[in-house]
């Protein structure tokens, strides 16, 4: 945006709020002064009314014609005479009012409607002394009343609105146009004035261009004025002359900066195979945080190939090599794609984690998803496996939520940036039980629940069954933890049995263990002699005849290592 057009933004708002105040203040005080004038008009016409029915009326008392009807009429008839004669406009209209809305007499001719009466006569009971509006006639129309209680009437005089309003409203069209010729007045005045002081700039401006598409460091920029203008010309012929000196040594600068550059790339491209990507960006950011440890919680994954050593002892040590190559290649791939963090390989395991060195609100829910996508891949690896005609691999996967040590670990000859803690070790106890529950996937409760938070929040989250197997307090520990398998899909025996299953353990830990038992023999059934069902069988049936003593939560202690 140009320095003309914001002074024009700046100072022209400044100068119409000015202009508006003072024509509305003109406008308000002369509004007030026409209306108070006619509204004190009305007020004197209504007194003289009011008086004038009062000596009528005192008349027919003092004679004692008060109870004739003819004599009554004849002052009513009277008082309207009255009114037809102090009216000074066509439009005025003075006429009274019956306690039903009825007209009981008119100064001129008028024709209340039915619509009309009720509004009208709700008004008037309120005794409001002052303005009213109401739609009397057909017409909007200002009016004063009062009530003349011996002759049941409510007595008005009223006013069209717009001949009561007339001069109050010439007023404000008057003032909108003033305001508007003085806003065309002032926005020429502003236009000129900010033309005169942006010229030399703008002349400044082109100069400095020329020299910038040109890159001649040589030319400069005339000096015209000795004002502010001129202090800015000669100030950019100063910094010309200075870039001039300097790009000589910049081009040098460069150049060293390129091949500093091509350098920590390659850097970058042989860390990576050992360290994490993130991690290597972090440190080249702020080296000296490196070395600080982090408490912090993440998803911990565990991976481990089943009967390993059998496997090594059948194979050439080459075909060994290969096939492992082959099989983590696959399985890092999933680990990345899923924002994760190879930490290290433990022989043929895996470690992994997710939330860090970067945090995510869906940590858990990318680890599990990892787990569930390493078992699908497995199953590509194994294709390839038979027709290479080496053994296919079976693979268990744990995973644990929780809190952790984070950071680079070791001493100044080699350290790695890895994870420790007790949440670190019972992931890996949780892919131990995968031997012991038959399962390719297990994970601790603090994992499900904060998939149950995950899953709530997260756009377009993944549908998962989970299958509670069990409670049990890993070697070590004497707090139980909940552990559960889970699929993406369930096929159509699984999806009678795992909800029967999720029942028999809710009875379970309510000591309900005959109700227990007869839902894991169903399971047991539904699913073809499935090894959980089995065990759960049988510890209902063996705790229903001789239950677990008071205070049982339903722990088993593991010899898992």
């Amino acid at each position: 945006m140009k320095i003309r057009l914001k002074m024009f933004l700046v100072i022209l708002p400044l100068i119409i709020v000015t202009l508006a105040l003072a024509e509305t203040a003109s406008y308000f005080n002369a509004v007030n002064g026409v209306t108070r004038l006619a509204r004190q008009l009305l007020g004197f016409k209504l007194g003289e009314l009011e008086k004038y029915a009062d000596n009528q009326w005192s008349l027919l008392v003092e004679n004692n014609y008060a109870g004739r009807p003819d004599m009554v009429e004849a002052a009513q008839k009277a008082v309207e005479i009255y009114a037809e004669s102090i009216i000074l406009s066509g439009t005025e209209l003075i006429f009274a009012v019956d306690g039903a809305g009825n007209v009981a007499m008119a100064s001129g001719p008028l024709e209340m409607q039915e619509k009309e009466k009720a509004p009208l006569i709700r008004l008037l009971n309120a005794e409001n002394p002052g303005l009213q509006n109401a739609v009397i006639g057909g017409e909007k129309r200002v009016f004063q009343a009062f009530y003349f209680s011996p002759f049941q009437w409510y007595l008005l005089i009223s006013e069209k609105n717009d001949v009561f309003y007339h001069d109050a409203n010439r007023i404000a069209l008057q003032t909108l146009i003033t305001l508007g010729i003085s806003v065309i007045i002032t926005s020429i005045l502003l236009i000129m004035v900010a033309g005169h002081l942006t010229n030399p700039l703008s002349r400044i401006v082109k100069a400095m261009n020329k020299i910038i598409n040109s890159a001649d460091l040589s030319s400069r920029v005339e000096v015209e004025y000795q004002d502010e203008t001129g202090n800015l010309a000669h100030t950019f012929n100063q910094m010309i002359g200075e870039l001039d000196n300097a790009y000589g040594q910049i081009k040098r600068y460069a150049f060293d900066a390129v091949l500093a550059g091509k350098k920590e790339e390659r850097i970058r491209q042989i860390f990576q195979k050992y360290v994490p990507k993130d991690v290597i960006e972090r440190f080249f950011a702020s080296p000296e945080k490196m070395l600080v440890g982090d408490n912090r919680k993440l998803s911990i994954l565990f991976s481990d190939i089943r009967s390993f050593t059998t496997i090594s002892e059948g194979m050439a040590p080459d075909d060994l090599v290969n096939s492992l190559n082959r099989y983590f290649s696959g399985q890092v791939d999933i680990i990345y794609n899923r924002k994760g963090i190879v930490d290290k390989y433990i022989g043929d395991a895996i470690m992994a984690f997710w939330g860090a060195p970067e945090k995510h609100d869906d940590d858990a829910l990318q680890s599990v998803l990892a787990g569930l996508e390493m078992i699908d891949a497995l199953s590509g690896f194994n294709a390839n496996q038979r027709k290479l005609g080496g053994p296919e691999f079976h693979i268990g996967i744990g995973i644990n939520y929780g809190e952790v040590t984070v950071g680079n670990i070791g001493s100044e000859r080699k350290m790695d940036y890895t994870v420790i803690g007790d949440s670190v070790n019972l992931a890996s106890r949780m892919e131990g039980l995968t031997k012991t529950y038959h399962s390719e996937l297990l994970i601790s409760e603090f994992v499900y629940e904060e998939l149950q938070k995950t899953l709530q929040t997260v756009p377009n989250a993944p549908r998962l069954y989970f299958r509670l197997l069990d409670t049990v307090a890993v070697k070590g520990k004497t707090k139980g933890v909940k552990i559960y398998t889970l699929k993406r899909s369930l096929n159509a025996a699984e999806a009678v049995a795992w909800p029967v299953h999720n029942q028999g353990m809710e009875l379970y830990y309510r000591r309900s263990f005959r109700e227990a038992a007869e839902k894991f023999r169903e399971v047991y059934r539904v699913l073809a002699k499935d090894s959980n069902a089995e065990s759960l069988y049988r510890r209902c049936a063996e705790y229903a005849g001789s239950p677990p003593p008071a205070g049982w939560d339903g722990v088993e202690v593991m010899k898992t290592k």
